[in-house]
């Protein structure tokens, strides 16, 4: 309790600092900083789509490119040298008539966003670092979708995944996908998630998050399931709490870590810059269910051309 107590007193602490400091200046390097950082992928989006580019169809567009550049520390008690870095970019190309994308990512996507870098299963963490692939629909609005490329250490790989949702009730939601794919090393593999989601009140939502992925190599299943509450304050804040656990399959169907967490997360400066603080409490099995005291710092950037 003496930790968690000292740990909250950090944590206002800090927010507090963060906001007295907050004004209305201009700050025009972020300006120069943003816009040098979208023409560079937007340049590269309009070199991947001229290599594609089909003299018999006439357009209109240009090839738009979009990046998510994310940075965090999570310390926390027994691990201070937790450091999160994340990127994904994505480049639409209208000459393939807006059916595919391409898309590299230093995180396997299927892979809730809000993991901590030190919860989970770090050597599946590890292996799907680093993807490049091109990602092909039917049509822009199709729920299925193919790639191929490399990814998990230079491994050829292809994927197919559907998604789609059904509105339950004025207020509830159900989201679910499911996909297979084959890699060149590993072999095959499978995922299937579901999210339902109710809408408390207009701004509040409920969640509730089950995740399944079968990994060939290792002949077993890591699942995931967490119940989270988002509340949005503002139009640039918003504070989600959440209960997390984690497991394998393999050698039994056992608990491997659950943590609980409270994330702040605020719009601030720009309207692409964005910064969080997530206090947590971790246990996991190969530290014998003790409990671990933490907090992750992020700032994130989003960088394109709409």
């Amino acid at each position: 309790m003496r930790n968690a107590l000292l740990l909250l007193f950090v944590v206002m602490a800090f927010v507090a600092k963060v906001n007295g400091q907050e004004t209305e200046q201009e700050y025009p390097w972020l300006d120069s900083m943003h816009q040098s950082i979208a023409s560079s992928v937007n340049s590269s989006a309009m070199w991947f789509d001229d290599y594609f580019e089909l003299k018999e169809f006439d357009h209109d567009e240009e090839a738009t490119g979009e990046a998510r550049i994310r940075l965090g520390w999570e310390p926390r008690s027994r691990h201070l040298n937790e450091f999160e870095t994340r990127v994904k970019i994505r480049v639409r190309l209208p000459n393939l008539k807006n059916r595919a994308d391409l898309v590299f990512s230093d995180y396997e996507d299927d892979r809730q966003n809000n993991d901590l870098q030190s919860s989970g299963n770090n050597e599946f963490t590890e292996r799907n670092r680093f993807s490049l692939a091109l990602r092909w629909r039917s049509s822009p609005e199709s729920g299925l979708s193919h790639r191929i490329g490399v990814g998990r250490r230079l491994q050829a790989f292809v994927k197919s995944r559907y998604r789609h949702s059904h509105l339950l009730s004025e207020k509830t939601k159900l989201n679910w996908e499911t996909s297979g794919y084959l890699y060149s090393n590993d072999g095959l593999g499978a995922n299937f998630s579901w999210q339902l989601s109710h809408s408390v009140t207009k701004n509040s939502i409920f969640r509730w998050n089950n995740h399944f992925y079968f990994r060939d190599h290792s002949n077993d299943w890591l699942w995931q399931h967490n119940v989270q509450k988002l509340t949005q304050f503002d139009e640039k804040n918003a504070l989600i709490s959440g209960f997390y656990i984690e497991g394998l399959s393999r050698p039994n169907y056992r608990l491997e870590e659950y943590l609980v967490s409270l994330r702040w997360r605020k719009n601030t400066l720009r309207k692409w810059l964005f910064y969080e603080v997530e206090p947590f409490i971790m246990w996991r099995r190969d530290e014998s269910f003790s409990a671990s005291y933490g907090i992750a710092l992020r700032l994130e950037g989003y960088f394109g051309h709409d």
